[in-house]
């Protein structure tokens, strides 16, 4: 329509009326702000987590003192094109699942499992990963080359020695933790051993979905030159994930808020009594 009142001298009514608009709306200029600064700190902060959705970069936004819908954050968030791509898919599990019943307070279950990555030079390791189920905080992330059954009971009392010994452990029944050490670790230590269904993963879910979480947005995000270099990423990762990544299902609160807030709760309740 531009064009014709430009090159071919049409009046803005005629232009208007041969589009089939009303001039008005040729007329209409946005008055909605840019909101640069919204966008520059947006596009910041998705460079940094470039695993995160918009839900929770709006969480790391409103911590920082962003007042922002987040219906308009999704908007300026597609605008910038910061989507994030899906990697590949899985199966799904079929049928009904029963919900896990989640602990009522810290320590009272543990959750563990492994997962293998291997270094530049394609010499392989695993990662121990170990979560208390009330908190989803990430108790251990050991990376070795060789995790044996012995290693991993040395590792639950490295744990237990600063938080104390867990009322259950949830686990597969992988080699490791079917050896003689775990059983034996389980009979003196006096604590429970729950071993999971073969070939239902879903059964270990908070396990699972952290390491989903560490694979996607720490293990696919870097090339790892040595043990100790991945020791030290792995590590690093592991604080952030536990000081300052908001969890959707613990409220927007980070595990260590999540775990903190309880024991004040608990504190002042039995102050209260």
């Amino acid at each position: 329509m531009t064009w014709a009142i430009t090159e071919k001298s049409y009046s803005q009514r005629r232009a208007c009326a041969l589009v089939g608009i009303d001039p008005r709306v040729y007329r209409y200029r946005s008055t909605r702000p840019d909101d640069t600064d919204l966008r520059s700190r947006l596009r910041e902060l998705s460079g940094e987590r470039r695993r995160f959705g918009y839900r929770r970069l709006h969480l790391l936004l409103q911590r920082e003192g962003w007042e922002v819908n987040w219906k308009k954050l999704y908007r300026i968030y597609r605008e910038e094109r910061l989507t994030v791509r899906k990697r590949g898919g899985r199966k799904r599990a079929l049928g009904t699942r029963a919900p896990m019943a989640i602990p009522q307070g810290p320590n009272q279950r543990w959750s563990l499992d492994f997962v293998a990555d291997s270094l530049s030079c394609g010499r392989r390791f695993r990662v121990l990963c170990i979560i208390d189920d009330f908190s989803r905080e990430c108790l251990a992330a050991v990376v070795d080359t060789s995790l044996s059954g012995q290693r991993v009971a040395r590792e639950l009392d490295r744990i237990a020695e600063l938080r104390g010994h867990p009322c259950m452990v949830v686990s597969d029944n992988g080699t490791e933790l079917t050896s003689n050490a775990i059983l034996a670790w389980q009979e003196e230590r006096g604590v429970e051993w729950h071993y999971i269904a073969p070939g239902k993963p879903m059964q270990n879910g908070l396990v699972e979905s952290f390491i989903g979480r560490l694979r996607d947005e720490c293990l696919n995000e870097h090339l790892f030159t040595s043990l100790r270099h991945a020791r030290q990423l792995i590590g690093a990762w592991r604080d952030d994930y536990n000081q300052h990544r908001p969890h959707t299902s613990l409220g927007g609160l980070t595990p260590w808020e999540y775990r903190n807030r309880s024991q004040q709760d608990q504190n002042r309740n039995r102050t209260n009594f």
